[in-house]
């Protein structure tokens, strides 16, 4: 595969760092929706067709993949996490039961708490997705220096605190990083109510309680 420059091209008597123009405020705006299309359409909804044998929706995945890579959600939380509303969490808990890749099991700590744990078969669809995720990702990764993922790494992380900082009202977004936690996630702590990290809490809780 072809080897992408490894630095940008300069418009000719441009220097480096000057406020962008107009145009290339455009294109900005341009590539970054490009982007975002690429990744859900690509990364995310095809290579779901490729992995499941079901019809899943990317909430319904979604919320497999938290179950199966974060620990045991409450059926009340699911909700939050899915930003819809309770009847719409129950549509996507039943079909995802029915298909048994989850179940719903008593907490032993509170019974009236229920949990959703993945099934076999909901760890295997998990598994086999990320499978497919990492090799396609391979080839493309195989055109960058380690460098340059690092830098790109680096400046999506910036650009999207940005963006949302620049965001009057943060409540209740969630920006769906697709159950791949990290503690010192900073979005996670300008939200300060991260899903997947309620989730790890609830769990490390009962570990903790059980331990006792």
């Amino acid at each position: 595969m072809q080897k992408i420059p490894s630095e940008p091209l300069q418009q000719e008597g441009k220097p480096a760092g000057d406020r962008l123009s107009s145009d290339d405020q455009y294109e900005l705006q341009r590539f970054s929706h490009i982007f975002a299309s690429v990744v859900q359409e690509l990364l995310e909804k095809r290579l779901l067709e490729e992995a499941s044998p079901h019809s899943l929706t990317l909430s319904q995945f979604h919320l497999l993949k938290l179950i199966s890579l974060n620990g045991q959600p409450q059926v009340g939380e699911v909700a939050d996490f899915l930003g819809v509303s309770s009847p719409a969490a129950t549509k996507n808990i039943d079909k995802l039961e029915r298909l048994d890749l989850v179940s719903r099991t008593p907490s032993s700590d509170d019974r009236r708490a229920i949990l959703l744990e993945p099934s076999r078969a909901g760890r295997r669809l998990v598994k086999k997705y990320e499978d497919l995720k990492s090799k396609r990702l391979k080839t493309v990764m195989e055109a960058f220096s380690s460098s340059d993922l690092r830098t790109l790494t680096h400046l999506l992380e910036r650009f999207s605190l940005a963006l949302i900082l620049a965001n009057e009202s943060r409540e209740g977004l969630c920006f769906r990083c697709s159950a791949y936690f990290d503690e010192h996630c900073p979005i996670m702590h300008i939200r300060e109510d991260c899903p997947y990290q309620k989730v790890r809490q609830s769990r490390d809780s009962v570990v903790t309680t059980a331990g006792s």
